[in-house]
């Protein structure tokens, strides 16, 4: 067995066959870049950022260089012709501004800001309260006046700068600033308020009248609207007061006719008790009622005081068929006695209130009843 020697495969003993393009791909390796060598995506964004940083440093280091380095161009002189004057070597002067030499110089109540003249915030602010002083002052002497007569309606005007100048008002500025302020206020006052001048030469100011009704008192105003619609309050008062009249008048009479009633009623009820307990064997009480006891038995001590209402009850009582009325001697005096005349019969209020009762005896009677049947027939099925 191992002198017989082993054949290769034929697969084997083929020489492998070369293939003609790989004669050429160490040349390709060559020239082809390898793959490392273009950036990555997150590689190409941080160099992208860096590039922009860099633009922008350099673009503001060129533009603070040329800031700083280049000098601020002169104002061009006020008294100049704008037209002669170069515009490129040197700036226009700005509105409420004087230019001499180069120099920018605002005029009283603007302050320098840049390359204009802005008015200042403080100067501005006096200027208003001082308009505003002039506004009240004459505003309130003219609605006075218009009120209560106690004030002008035309006011000096040299009078309001006294008292200005009195109470230092203007104190905390200089002369300049304070010729300034007063000329801007007289411009505003001439515009704001009517303005005159008298015969003696003063000047005298004037509240408009729209403006004026804002300065009147709360009851000055109430006062006025009260007189322009007399005829409208007083007409609406009179029939308030006609109203509240007649509802009294209507709820006075309701009250009457129901205590009327309500007397009625009680009149009936005791001459019908008195009528039963007189027909009763062991009773010796009269079948009559002195009809003035009767009275002062059922009025109240403020009702003895109208007669009108036992009037009334009388007038009832001479309708009343079941009643009667005639006069008896009593103890040497006549007097005028009632008596009821109807045996056996019971006025409304009592059948109503008989009615009520065998009402309540049947519903009891019922229930008794019921509750009888209820226990008999418990009783019934525990003994079955």
């Amino acid at each position: 067995m191992d002198s017989i020697p082993r054949k290769r495969p034929k697969s084997e003993s083929k020489p492998p066959k070369r293939n003609p393009k790989s004669s050429h791909s160490p040349i390709r390796s060559l020239l082809e870049p390898p793959q490392s060598f273009f950036p990555s995506k997150e590689e190409f964004i941080k160099l992208l950022t860096v590039l922009l940083i860099a633009c922008a440093v350099a673009f503001t280091c060129s533009f603070l260089a040329k800031l700083l380095g280049s000098d601020p161009k002169s104002f061009c002189d006020s008294d100049s012709d704008s037209v002669d004057s170069d515009l490129d070597s040197c700036e226009p002067c700005p509105v409420n501004g004087e230019c001499h030499q180069g120099k920018l110089q605002c005029n009283h109540g603007y302050r320098k800001q840049g390359t204009l003249c802005i008015e200042d915030g403080a100067i501005f602010e006096s200027t208003k309260k001082l308009v505003r002083h002039f506004e009240r002052k004459v505003c309130e002497a003219y609605a006075l006046n218009e009120c209560y007569g106690t004030d002008t309606i035309w006011v000096p005007e040299n009078g309001v700068w006294n008292e200005l100048r009195i109470s230092g008002f203007m104190d905390n500025l200089d002369e300049s600033a304070y010729d300034f302020v007063k000329a801007k206020a007289v411009e505003a006052v001439a515009e704001l308020l009517e303005k005159r001048i008298n015969a003696n030469g003063i000047d005298e100011l004037k509240c408009p009248e729209l403006l004026m009704e804002s300065y009147k008192p709360l009851t000055c105003r109430v006062q006025q609207w009260l007189l322009q619609h007399i005829v409208i309050v007083s007409s609406s008062c009179a029939m308030l007061v006609t109203c509240a009249i007649l509802l009294r008048k209507i709820q006075r009479k309701r009250r009457f006719s129901s205590r009327v009633e309500e007397l009625y009623d009680q009149v009936c009820d005791f001459l019908e008790e008195n009528a039963v307990t007189s027909n009763s064997a062991d009773s010796n009480c009269e079948p009559w009622v002195i009809a003035s006891r009767l009275r002062d038995h059922l009025l109240l001590p403020r009702e003895r005081r109208d007669p009108l209402l036992w009037t009334k009850v009388e007038e009832l009582i001479q309708e009343d068929s079941r009643i009667d009325r005639y006069p008896k001697i009593i103890k040497g005096e006549q007097k005028v006695v009632w008596e009821w005349q109807v045996e056996g019969s019971l006025s409304l209020s009592k059948l109503k209130k008989r009615r009520e009762t065998q009402k309540k005896v049947r519903q009891i009677s019922d229930s008794n009843k019921i509750l009888q049947d209820n226990y008999n027939r418990r009783i019934a099925e525990t003994s079955s």
